[in-house]
């Protein structure tokens, strides 16, 4: 089988800011929404890249994070966000857009569909952050009870003692990153298998800001009684710290097919051949 075509890298000009893009693969489009907020799309890589097989990727860092960095007047908040998407798909020149949102990008793709459903075709979420605040404040209490398990407590302490940071500056930080998101997986040592990434702290709290106190179900239950639902799926793993209970409720408003698997917060590092399966069958294809 050929590899798939690509990557292009570019920037792209939309509502006064620019966005780092790179595009992968040939066929139906889909655009990849990455998490964070604050986060960029590198995290995502390799393994999301086996799905440009039979269809093109379009992946892009969002505002405020990433290679698409703004200045500090420029607002960041989540309708910023989704009024970026809606110019990235006029710019795409498509009318209907396949959205595959990962954690925090899950839920810009759930934001995107209430406030634009004429212009979505599909919807994948993959590990969504979750659609009330309520739920939220559980993640983050799950996840802290988790960053203090003691083998992370343990290899923190190790890694302080270790005189690792002025032997090899490097290999200090890729443990570091390690620790610092071991709690997402069900394994903490699979933390090693994520690619590197960071967050722009501002961007993350602009977004957490203006959501509020936010429950997003009201609004789902009126979008489908007015409005076709597209066809949607949803990925998340049992052991993820952000509540699955959360993505059992939007796959029910959402009349989602739900795919649980035996994971943490990241299954496309955590479970790669099953994650490639549930999508590969769900995105459009040549």
């Amino acid at each position: 089988m050929a590899p798939p075509p690509g990557p292009v890298e570019s920037v792209a000009r939309v509502n006064g800011v620019e966005l780092f893009t790179r595009r992968v693969g040939a066929g139906p489009l889909v655009v990849v929404l990455h998490g964070g907020p604050g986060a960029h799309h590198d995290y995502l890589l390799p393994q999301y890249d086996r799905l440009a097989q039979g269809r093109e990727l379009f992946y892009y860092d969002q505002r405020g994070g990433g290679r698409s960095p703004v200045a500090r007047e420029v607002p960041v908040a989540w309708q910023e966000h989704v009024a970026d998407l809606d110019a990235l798909r006029a710019t795409l020149g498509l009318e209907r857009l396949t959205l595959c949102g990962y954690s925090w990008g899950g839920l810009l793709a759930v934001l995107y569909l209430l406030e634009h459903p004429d212009h979505v075709e599909r919807l994948a979420l993959v590990s969504p952050a979750s659609i009330t605040a309520g739920l939220r404040d559980e993640f983050e209490r799950r996840f802290a009870e988790r960053m203090s398990a003691p083998e992370i407590v343990r290899g923190r302490e190790e890694l302080r003692n270790s005189g690792l940071r002025e032997r090899d500056p490097g290999a200090y930080q890729k443990r570091a990153f390690e620790l610092s998101v071991a709690g997402y997986f069900r394994d903490f040592a699979d933390a090693k298998l994520l690619t590197p990434f960071r967050v722009t702290a501002r961007t993350q709290q602009a977004v957490w800001s203006s959501l509020g106190d936010f429950d997003l179900r009201p609004k789902l239950r009126d979008l489908a009684s007015h409005f076709p639902l597209p066809p949607s799926l949803i990925v998340h793993g049992v052991f993820d710290p952000i509540p699955i209970e959360g993505s059992r409720e939007l796959a029910e408003a959402l009349e989602a097919e739900l795919v649980e698997l035996p994971v943490g917060h990241c299954p496309h590092v955590e479970a790669t051949e099953e994650f490639v399966a549930a999508l590969e069958g769900f995105l459009p294809k040549a």
